[in-house]
């Protein structure tokens, strides 16, 4: 079974997905690939650093109801075990971010890198939109920190998001996280483990009996 999952960096419901496919795919029978592509919620370049909780306040009507908002996923993530802290968190484009995934994945550390950049950002309140965090982050899953930074000082790993991100409209995806599981079939949002598994498993059945036709 192949699992393609549109996310991006700076999206809780992505972290929280990622942790709950994860969680599904745990004693999962037979091969499953799971490959992460880019997504950007907002291709805005940030020319500078600005805490998450102010963009939020002015896109959503007000700091009441971006409050509100952050306390509600903030206690969704913390029953799957992950921390979100809205009060460190910077936002940032993530174009960047994603280049670096695919040159994690290039050296067979993708999801490692993509869990690294997504606590950095929501528990570190690092700037994932600078190029010598984002090489920091690389270097404590094990990459090359002066490699990173060379990287993404290049234009490499560009083509591989667009490529992605024009894969995504083609698809017409238009939240996420999306899953698309053997090109044919589609999960969108962070289901519940219980519930991908069943989708999983309905997935599969189809098929095979598709196979026996």
């Amino acid at each position: 079974m192949d699992i393609q999952v549109w996310s991006d960096v700076v999206c809780p419901w992505c972290y929280i997905g990622k942790r709950r496919l994860e969680r599904a795919l745990h004693g999962h029978p037979g091969p499953v690939t799971v490959t992460y592509r880019a997504y950007l919620l907002d291709p805005t370049p940030i020319t500078a650093p600005v805490p998450i909780k102010a963009v939020m306040a002015a896109k959503f009507g007000g700091r009441d109801r971006a409050e509100r908002m952050f306390a509600h996923v903030t206690s969704i993530a913390a029953g799957d075990g992950l921390r979100l802290n809205f009060d460190r968190a910077i936002a940032a484009n993530t174009f960047d971010a994603h280049r670096l995934i695919a040159w994690a994945a290039e050296q067979g550390r993708q999801a490692a890198m993509l869990d690294a950049l997504q606590r950095a950002h929501f528990t570190d309140g690092v700037d994932i939109g600078s190029h010598a965090a984002l090489a920091r982050i690389a270097g404590t899953i094990g990459l090359d920190e002066p490699g990173a930074l060379a990287y993404l000082a290049s234009t490499a790993g560009a083509d591989a998001v667009n490529a992605d991100l024009v894969t995504a409209r083609e698809l017409g995806i238009t939240s996420v996280p999306t899953f698309v599981i053997d090109g044919k079939y589609a999960i969108q949002g962070a289901q519940e483990p219980e519930t991908i598994r069943s989708a999983l498993a309905e997935i599969a059945r189809r098929e095979s009996v598709d196979a026996g036709r």
